[in-house]
């Protein structure tokens, strides 16, 4: 019961997508296929990283669309790095590392120049895309070694890996996120700010950091994405932050910050991630899906907008509520 009381908000999205599970394969068994499930879980493992990222952003009150910009670069890189002669364990580090940079350039504007992250983030999502496209002029990637796909280790394990790896990053920052107090900062400042530093947080380093790991998990989602293909397009995560914000608002995590939880969001992707999917196995247009999804994301948005009023001002895409004197 403590356990349920706790983590509520997750139990109700967990048993909304056990419904939706139950349907599915009453109307059409064959959608729990073993080739099904993989393929779900291999559509979704990027998705899930980057929102594992933005679980810790949103967690501080903060947000960052520009997510899927910087999967489009990361991605252009591993391909480019890889047609260049950069093997699969140096391409790992170099793309991860550039991910972070493009993290921490946001990351300074909110945490140094305390400007709203939706208003940086934006203007990031802009001059990300654009910037590739200028440089690229369109074109992708292509003749890539054949070490690039799937590691060179054949699609079998290479879809092992992609799954395992998701999976590690899921539990590793649900862990620190309870044990650690690195991870109960996140928290603190996405409550209350003020109050976590009087605690002996630094609030803008806590920040700052957050942007950091978002990005890094971009790079590393993007090139787990990436080595799925013989190919790398220069338009790849369109419409990715989306998808990661709905994800973790959907399972629960507050969009003013300060609560919020890993298995939520990992709930929340697969909801998301399911229900395209689903609406085809049971016989409805799947253009319904973006309708359905929006539903869900507003529901979720205005619940967490009714309790955030009924409980403290809260903050909100950067935004800070001012406290009147």
């Amino acid at each position: 019961m403590h356990l349920l009381a706790r983590y509520k908000r997750e139990a109700s999205v967990a048993a909304s997508y056990l419904v939706l599970l139950i349907v599915v394969t009453l109307v059409s068994p064959s959608f729990v296929q073993t080739t099904n499930l993989r393929d779900l879980a291999m559509n979704n493992a990027a998705v899930l990283i980057v929102s594992v990222g933005m679980t810790l952003v949103i967690l501080t009150g903060e947000i960052d669309i520009s997510v899927g910009s910087q999967f489009a670069v990361c991605t252009y890189l591993a391909g480019s790095l890889a047609k260049a002669g950069v093997g699969p364990f140096l391409l790992l580090p170099a793309v991860v590392l550039a991910g972070a940079f493009m993290g921490a350039v946001g990351g300074l504007f909110v945490a140094k120049l305390k400007m709203p992250s939706i208003v940086v983030t934006l203007a990031l999502m802009v001059a990300w895309r654009d910037g590739l496209r200028w440089l690229t002029e369109g074109t992708w990637v292509q003749d890539l070694p054949k070490n690039f796909q799937w590691f060179g280790l054949g699609q079998t394990v290479g879809q092992l890996i992609v799954i395992t790896v998701a999976l590690l990053i899921l539990i590793s920052f649900g862990w620190a996120l309870r044990n650690l107090s690195a991870g109960r900062s996140l928290y603190a400042v996405g409550s209350d700010s003020e109050a976590a530093r009087l605690s002996g947080i630094n609030p803008q380093t806590v920040v700052l950091a957050t942007f950091v790991l978002m990005g890094a998990l971009v790079g590393l989602a993007a090139l787990l994405n990436a080595m799925r293909f013989s190919i790398v397009p220069s338009n790849a995560g369109i419409g990715l932050e989306l998808k990661a914000i709905a994800a973790v608002v959907v399972g629960g995590t507050a969009i003013t910050g300060g609560r919020g939880s890993i298995l939520g969001t990992l709930i929340g992707v697969a909801l998301l991630g399911t229900m395209g999917t689903a609406l085809t196995f049971v016989g409805i247009n799947p253009f319904w899906e973006k309708a359905i999804q929006g539903a869900i994301i507003l529901a979720a948005v205005i619940s967490d907008v009714v309790v955030g009023r009924l409980a403290k001002p809260g903050v909100a895409f950067g935004l800070r509520a001012e406290t009147q004197q």
